[in-house]
């Protein structure tokens, strides 16, 4: 504990000069300056000693604008620059000097703090005890985006032929199983794309994807939402949480139900095509039921995977989405009908269920006890039980969107 009162993270300072790999890109050899601001020396010294050589502590904004060069520049700001005062002359530094990205390392980040620090121009905001791992990275990513403004990186537009996928995995009734397959779907895209692949959990009052995953978020949409004013790709993908078993990224739902009112359709499109821009496929999970929300995520999506389950209500429900949806004027090729549990002893068979929604199931998932005790773990069931025939069908429904490797094998 140093006299700022802000603890600091023993692991890993070790490996403070060892490169890492950002999973966005390629920001382990970045070679751009990296300062360290803060009043306390000793938060200076231990920030430094966790960025290794890379870095160089000062202990006031006026001697970093006596360094600048024009050149790009990580400027690592300590706990003491967290006050009104110290985010404001952050907000000055970044305005007079976008080739400065700015990282803040905050000794209590609370919500408020994070988007002050957001509104001020700060891409990154990371909460004390550090992690080395954690800040090193930090630090390139926001190095990346800075390296970029010479090159007029930020400013480019993005050939629509790069932009990611997006899917969005609806029912009009819930205990369909919705957001079992969006999450197990999200992992396989994941493990098989060499871009970032984003699950995004669209269910703003009750999502479950990230108790779902094991997943304890820092942040999440409303975060984006509140920052929609100075959002760009870099702040986007610290918002992010990774699902280390897979290589996902989450962009979870609100923690509070009354948090989804403040969330507008239009908001959420925005941030999904910004996410298009740096991921290769986003997968949308969406409540059980349409609100303007999910009629813009649907209308944005490249496919829609309608999810129903084998049960009479289920299937009537079901088809009365799918006339609102015709009535909408949806394309119906970009929808997909998924029976769950298809193989349940229910007395109804699938081409019954297929000519009462004239549409054809494009995928049958089997019921198995293997999906509700993977999703007590916490592991989707496709990493649970891979060799179970729900994993394998499973896998195949992911086929329609991205194929196999040939030289992968199925596990």
């Amino acid at each position: 504990m140093t006299d700022s009162g802000f603890e600091f993270d023993e692991g890993g300072a070790a490996e403070a000069g060892k490169p890492t790999t950002s999973p966005f890109g390629s920001f382990g050899g970045s070679t751009t300056a990296t300062v360290i601001i803060d009043a306390d020396q000793a938060v200076r010294s231990r920030l430094a000693m966790q960025l290794g050589e890379i870095a160089v502590p000062l202990g006031s904004y006026a001697a970093l604008r006596e360094r600048l060069t024009g050149d790009p520049m990580v400027a690592v700001l300590g706990p003491s620059c967290a006050s009104p005062e110290g985010l404001a002359e952050a907000e000055r530094l970044v305005v007079d000097h976008p080739e400065v990205g700015a990282v803040l390392v905050a000794s209590e980040l609370t919500t408020e703090l994070f988007r002050q620090a957001i509104r001020a121009g700060i891409k990154d905001v990371l909460a004390a005890p550090v992690d080395t791992s954690s800040l090193l990275e930090a630090v390139r990513r926001v190095g990346d985006t800075v390296a970029g403004y010479r090159r007029n990186e930020s400013a480019a537009a993005v050939d629509p032929a790069d932009l990611g996928d997006i899917t969005t995995v609806f029912s009009t009734k819930g205990g369909a199983g919705k957001s079992v397959i969006a999450c197990n779907l999200a992992v396989i895209l994941a493990r098989r794309s060499t871009k970032p692949v984003v699950l995004v959990d669209a269910d703003l009052q009750f999502g479950d994807v990230a108790v779902m995953l094991k997943l304890a978020p820092q942040h999440t949409i409303i975060d984006a939402v509140a920052s929609l004013d100075r959002l760009d790709a870099a702040l986007l993908q610290n918002l992010l949480v990774r699902h280390e078993p897979s290589g996902l990224f989450v962009l979870p739902a609100p923690l509070e139900p009354q948090f989804a009112d403040q969330i507008s359709a239009a908001e959420m499109v925005k941030v999904v095509e910004l996410l298009r821009t740096f991921a290769g496929h986003i997968v949308i999970d969406t409540p059980a039921h349409f609100n303007d929300v999910v009629l813009g995520l649907i209308e944005i999506s490249d496919d829609v995977l309608i999810v129903a389950g084998m049960d009479i209500p289920n299937i009537k429900n079901v088809k009365i989405g799918l006339q609102t949806l015709r009535l909408l004027n949806t394309p119906m090729s970009k929808l997909h009908l998924v029976l769950n549990r298809a193989n349940s002893k229910v007395k109804l068979d699938v081409s019954e269920v297929e000519r009462t929604l004239q549409v054809k199931a494009e995928s049958l998932i089997p019921s198995d006890v293997v999906v509700p005790q993977s999703v007590n773990k916490g592991t989707p069931v496709v990493l649970d039980a891979p060799k179970s025939g729900v994993a394998k069908s499973l896998e195949q429904l992911a086929d329609l969107f991205h194929a196999p490797d040939p030289g992968r094998k199925r596990r």
